[in-house]
């Protein structure tokens, strides 16, 4: 493992390891519950049919090239540096909706294959959220350590997020990382436990620290791959992860989607279902940093 740099720092190499690939426990629901139970997430390649993720990323990208974000062919996603998203989509946040909801996205984050797979994984029948956290990222960007329970847990502790490599994903154009054994750090669940990001105004759910510092202060590593085009970590509430940053040489947008499931038999939040969610915040899809023209910073939370 090599070419990792986590929020402007290499990552030394003892202190990065790679995901254990789950993906022949599949089907056997069991096996699958109990290294999800041990290793606090499920690193699955190969199970999405890859014409289709393909199919998901043109059409995303052909989006983007519209407002003059993407260069041609649309396909290979390489940033222009530029954005004339303002101009043309007045309305950001609907505009990030049509993204967020087409068809061929919507097949790969929605459709009954990924349903069939984390529905083995609860050993029931599982729901998708409606709500989809649709990324591409630039050169120089990444996510910061923390834990999805703030976000998704106010009705459940019974859901998981499943990041969906919506093509190839090198080491150098940021993939997802995890904080190794961190969903078993029980300082960190019980302070985390009823923290919900929406009603608590003076407190993030990213911490301060990048991730090496975090994972050295814990005493461990970082884990992460190379994801290829449908390749899936699947985690819980309580993992702490981030991103690793892109630093494609080619300045080519890491283009990922992350979508929350949990069995059917649990309640709902009413903020992530139904024809038009409001998101974490009640404000839709314009709450969300992919809703930005790709040459403004994000926000933290």
């Amino acid at each position: 493992m090599h070419d990792c740099i986590a929020q402007g720092e290499p990552v030394p190499r003892s202190m990065i390891g790679e995901f254990v690939d789950s993906s022949a426990l599949f089907p056997d629901s069991a096996a699958l519950h109990r290294r999800l139970h041990d290793d606090g997430y499920l690193f699955l390649r190969g199970l999405h049919d890859v014409d289709a993720v393909l199919a998901a990323r043109q059409e995303v990208f052909a989006r983007l090239e519209a407002v003059g974000e993407v260069a041609s062919p649309a396909r290979d996603g390489i940033f222009t540096g530029a954005s004339h998203r303002r101009e043309r989509e007045p309305d950001l946040g609907a505009f990030w909706k049509s993204v967020s909801e087409g068809p061929c996205l919507r097949a790969v984050t929605h459709g009954p294959r990924i349903r069939q797979i984390i529905g083995t994984v609860f050993g029931e029948p599982a729901v998708p959220h409606d709500y989809v956290f649709l990324r591409p990222a630039p050169v120089g960007r990444s996510t910061g350590p923390h834990c999805d329970y703030p976000f998704f847990a106010r009705t459940t502790e019974n859901v998981v997020t499943v990041w969906t490599a919506l093509g190839p994903i090198p080491l150098c154009e940021g993939p997802l990382t995890v904080v190794a054994g961190s969903h078993r750090f029980d300082d960190l669940v019980e302070a985390t436990r009823g923290f919900d990001l929406a009603s608590i105004s003076d407190r993030q759910a990213t911490r301060p620290e990048n991730h090496v510092a975090f994972a050295r202060s814990r005493n461990t590593r970082l884990l992460s791959a190379e994801f290829g085009p449908g390749d899936i970590l699947v985690f819980g509430m309580f993992t702490w992860h981030g991103s690793l940053d892109n630093h494609s040489p080619v300045g080519r947008l890491r283009l990922s989607s992350d979508v929350r499931f949990q069995p059917v038999s649990e309640p709902r939040d009413p903020r992530y279902f139904g024809a038009d969610p409001g998101g974490t915040t009640g404000v839709g899809y314009g709450e969300l940093n992919g809703a930005k023209p790709l040459t403004e910073p994000w926000h933290i939370r």
